[in-house]
């Protein structure tokens, strides 16, 4: 219900903005901008075709445009930034985060990232390159260093009066990070120790290390399924001496399942993530070509292995009738398989070790249905078309071709990934073009064979 109330609320301000738009009434878009965060500012961006969407665009109020081309997507906030005035970029680099700013800085132009970087302080300088250091698909990259640590030998009125110095703590703080001289990370310290126990006590006496830090170089897949496992809001980040670089937060971790989420989703149509929808049309049509040829490949290639069987065709049309349903039979069994292993993958749930009994037990389950569905269609075919062999030939057919599909499914994912391909992307276009080339061939070369 929730979520149906939010998907209203953005229709409902997008055909607000939309009215608004046509006149043009500037007092209107800019009112109905006030109320709204920048991540909703973001999404209607996304949302507008390219004229509306630049004159929104002029109505923001320039102190949340860093905040609002984070949240775009890659494409929109490419061009957002190549239309965008170099005093104006530096302008919106600078209300963001260091963290946030690491993310934005490889997509700035030279002459903005070197304004930047000339008006930091040394210390605010370092933290950004020891940010930079890292892939944004790490932990690394996915780190804030705007961190509150102190010492194990100081007690906890010291931190409480230290706390008050500093005036406010950054978002997501619910632990201190614990350290010593030389940085190297010890423990945590939960914020609700400060309240629950005597200022004398110290805090190497309540400081928690369930856990290391995580590594900096830690995918940040990884990452996400640590934050889920163990419950987190923020987590610890350390090099491989075990310095504290930074720590990560909740945030940043839900920002990582929901692209992963949408890669998985937008790849079976071979498109990416941050796929603008009001993108130019030949921009579009050229991303989209690729897909579409690959797809012709294996359309071709299952078109052939029907062409090898063209007589036998000829001679019995109801082969031509069954044959949609061999293949379809075969791709929907063999998706279903692909997607609970891609899925077992980016859960991290598959290894070496358990990849040959999720194999067996994938196959058990394609012969299983195949019986089960053999049986059904060879009665259905034999009554059909009164013909009790094609009704044989055609269950035979099932049978092989979800047998293939459940292994298709399950290995087709595995060793794409060893090859280092993505399953997500790839895995559907192997898998169709293997159970439509072995559905075609097992029924019509079994006709051949035992009906002509």
């Amino acid at each position: 219900m929730a979520e149906t109330a939010e998907k209203e609320s953005v229709q409902e301000r997008l055909d607000t903005l939309h009215e608004a738009l046509s006149k043009p009434d500037l007092i209107a878009i800019r009112e109905i901008l006030q109320d709204l965060h920048p991540a909703e500012i973001a999404l209607l961006l996304e949302s507008l075709p390219t004229d509306q969407r630049n004159l929104l665009w002029e109505q923001v109020d320039p102190s949340v445009d860093g905040d609002i081309l984070l949240h775009v997507n890659d494409n929109l906030r490419a061009t957002l930034i190549d239309e965008m005035e170099s005093h104006e970029l530096v302008a919106a680099a600078g209300t963001l985060d260091l963290d946030d700013l690491a993310d934005l800085l490889p997509e700035m132009p030279e002459d903005v990232i070197a304004e930047l970087l000339q008006g930091m302080d040394d210390q605010h300088r370092e933290r950004l390159e020891s940010v930079r250091h890292y892939d944004e698909k790490s932990a690394g990259g996915l780190m804030n260093v705007d961190t509150i640590t102190i010492r194990a030998d100081i007690s906890l009125d010291v931190v409480l009066r230290y706390l008050r110095r500093l005036g406010q703590l950054p978002e997501n703080t619910d632990n201190l990070m614990v350290v010593n001289r030389e940085g190297i990370y010890l423990g945590l310290l939960p914020l609700t120790m400060l309240l629950t126990h005597s200022p004398d006590d110290r805090v190497e006496g309540l400081m928690l290390n369930p856990n290391d830090g995580i590594l900096a170089t830690t995918p940040a897949q990884e990452v996400a399924t640590l934050f889920e496992h163990r419950d987190l809001i923020s987590a610890p980040v350390i090099d491989e001496a075990g310095k504290l670089l930074g720590r990560i937060t909740i945030d940043d971790v839900v920002d990582v399942i929901r692209e992963r989420a949408d890669h998985d989703f937008m790849g079976m149509a071979g498109l990416t993530e941050e796929e603008d929808i009001f993108a130019p049309i030949v921009a579009s049509s050229r991303r989209r070509a690729v897909w579409l040829g690959i797809n012709l490949l294996t359309a071709l290639l299952a078109s052939w292995v029907i062409g090898l069987f063209d007589a036998t065709i000829e001679q019995l049309v109801a082969l031509a009738v069954l044959m949609p349903i061999v293949a379809s039979m075969g791709g929907i069994a063999g998706s279903q398989t692909l997607t609970l292993v891609i899925r077992a993958q980016a859960l991290g749930q598959i290894s070496s070790s358990n990849a040959r009994q999720l194999l067996r037990k994938e196959i058990g389950v394609g012969l299983l249905n195949g019986i089960i569905w053999a049986i059904v269609l060879a009665v259905v075919a034999g009554v059909w078309f009164q013909s009790h062999p094609l009704g044989i030939v055609i269950g035979a057919a099932i049978m092989v071709n979800l047998f293939v599909a459940a292994l298709a499914g399950a290995t087709i994912p595995l060793m794409l990934k060893k090859l280092g391909a993505d399953p997500a992307l790839a895995g559907s276009v192997v898998l169709t073009t293997v159970t439509d080339v072995i559905g075609f061939f097992a029924f019509l070369g079994l006709a051949a064979l035992f009906l002509v």
